[in-house]
């Protein structure tokens, strides 16, 4: 969700592995430098503030705020701060189909459509065959991110965006590959509601948060009431940090919807490690966190940068709203989150009891650093400098892009000019699953808007031959290219799209877009 823009970490750490750092066993427990190591972290990776909880045991060891709510503001972070969790809303989503399991109302290879006999992906077997398993695996056979574009500042309802996505083109074989997806979520909680007559944020406040005793959190950012103990997001915008506009994702809601604390989550790691149990009582069996914990799409596993040899892995695997991995010969259940200016990682040692949770109000790899520090702490491993390995590989990374950039601004013919007078491109055009969007000339510019996301507009700039280039209004959206394919009689034939930078969050997936003229009167 961008959800996971944390997956510029989940896919990224899909290839953090390599060979084991030297370790040797010291004293077990919280490192001793915590709040010099966040108080560097938070530097390092320009983050204004973090809340971090620690749980071993059944017992919360730490819970506490770093830093400030707010860019400029002095009002401090706490435990009690409310952050977006992102994409660590999908495990309360897998937990809350987890207890239907355990009811006998839910099978998790149910057929989808046996609950929503309307919904529909673009391959006919798939839809036929598609099981509520597969809509929380990442397995599909979409595209990394297929249908963000929905969602991501959007009007469309989520009714829309579950009708729409049956348009998203196929890529890959159906179960074959891996790539994250959000909008599968979105019916993953249609289901709920299929068997419950609940909504998944009904579900999800009177059958987990109410229980956990999660005061503070709630399932969406616009239930936040005003005054709130609640962070601002921050981005870094033209090489200035600041406070940038805040994502809501109403409509896919239990893909990464939900606003929690760490004083919060440091009760729903508690009870994660339990297998359901709070005193008691269970939410779910212990079975069922077998279920969610057991590896269902197997995730590639590369060569770890040098930047970070320390963390080797031996296995990858997604299972139900959790990605698995092995942490020096430990078994690590572990998911990230992303929205704009909000980044988190939930981290979670099995058989030590051990849960690790920090959130943060930037875009960084600022939450790994300190977690994977807690984590060495924990396990008795010689401390490894986090900090200096992922600000490296940042630096490496937009050093690579800028790279990118400049090499197509020194090929381009800048010499070469449209083929068409700017008026001929103006006019409405449509994709199929996104819908609308129009260009107009105005005082000689062509200005470039999508139908139901007021925050994709912005004028074209020429680039060479029959592409230009956006700059949207809303500086935190990543520019892209526009080019126009031609008819041979000359009209315009397609027009499609393409990230500008290779940094662009997957979520932001123009490719997957083809626009077509809309030629009948009333332009639909």
């Amino acid at each position: 969700m961008r959800l996971a823009r944390s997956a510029r970490t989940a896919a990224a750490l899909a290839v953090l592995s390599a060979s084991f750092a030297a370790s040797t066993l010291s004293a077990q427990g919280l490192p001793r430098d915590m709040t010099a190591w966040v108080a560097r972290t938070l530097k390092t990776f320009q983050v204004p503030g973090m809340g971090v909880a620690v749980v071993k045991d059944g017992k919360v060891v730490l819970a506490q705020g770093y830093g400030v709510r707010t860019l400029g503001e002095p009002t401090p972070a706490d435990a009690n701060t409310l952050f977006q969790i992102a994409s660590n809303s999908k495990a309360f989503t897998t937990a809350s189909l987890a207890m239907l399991v355990d009811q006998g109302r839910l099978h998790w290879d149910d057929k989808v459509t046996e609950y929503l006999p309307w919904f529909q992906l673009s391959d006919p077997y798939v839809t036929r065959e598609l099981t509520v398993r597969d809509l929380v695996t990442h397995r599909s056979g979409l595209g990394l991110g297929a249908g963000d574009l929905l969602w991501l500042g959007s009007t469309y309802t989520r009714d829309q965006v579950l009708h729409r996505i049956r348009y998203a083109r196929v890529a890959s074989s159906f179960r074959s590959k891996f790539a994250y997806d959000n909008v599968l979520y979105a019916a993953a909680g249609e289901v709920i509601r299929a068997i419950t007559d609940s909504s998944w944020s009904q579900y999800v406040t009177a059958h987990i948060l109410r229980p956990l005793d999660m005061t503070g959190a709630t399932t969406d950012i616009t239930a936040v009431p005003a005054g709130a103990d609640l962070a601002s997001p921050h981005g870094v915008v033209h090489g200035t940090l600041q406070v940038v506009p805040r994502d809501t994702v109403s409509s896919i809601a239990p893909a990464g919807a939900i606003v929690a604390s760490v004083n919060d989550m440091a009760k729903w790691m508690i009870v994660q490690l339990d297998s359901g149990r709070v005193g008691e009582h269970r939410l779910w069996s212990a079975a069922r966190t077998r279920d969610m914990w057991s590896g269902n799409t197997i995730l590639p596993i590369g060569n770890a940068p040098p930047e970070l040899p320390a963390y080797h892995m031996d296995f990858a695997e997604y299972g139900l709203g959790w990605f698995l991995y092995d942490y020096r010969g430990h078994k690590m259940v572990t998911h990230t989150g992303g929205l704009a200016g909000m980044t988190s990682r939930v981290m979670l040692f099995p058989a030590q009891k051990l849960g690790i949770v920090v959130l943060t109000n930037g875009e960084s790899p600022a939450f790994d650093a300190v977690a994977l520090h807690i984590a060495d702490g924990y396990l008795g491993f010689t401390p490894t400098d986090w900090i200096g390995g992922f600000a490296a590989l940042q630096q490496k990374a937009h050093e690579r892009a800028a790279q990118v950039e400049a090499n197509a601004s020194t090929s381009r013919d800048s010499a070469s000019g449209p083929s068409l007078p700017l008026q001929k491109y103006a006019g409405r055009y449509r994709d199929k699953m996104y819908g609308d969007a129009t260009i107009a000339l105005v005082n000689g510019t062509l200005v470039l808007s999508f139908s139901h996301s007021p925050d994709f507009t912005g004028p074209l700039e020429h680039w060479q031959y029959d592409t230009f280039k956006t700059h949207w209004r809303t500086a935190t959206i990543p520019n892209a290219y526009v080019t126009f394919a031609l008819n041979p009689d000359g009209s315009i034939a397609t027009m499609t799209m393409q990230a500008v930078s290779p940094l662009a969050d997957f979520s932001y997936d123009y490719q997957d877009l083809e626009f077509h003229p809309v030629t009948d009167a009333a332009g639909k």
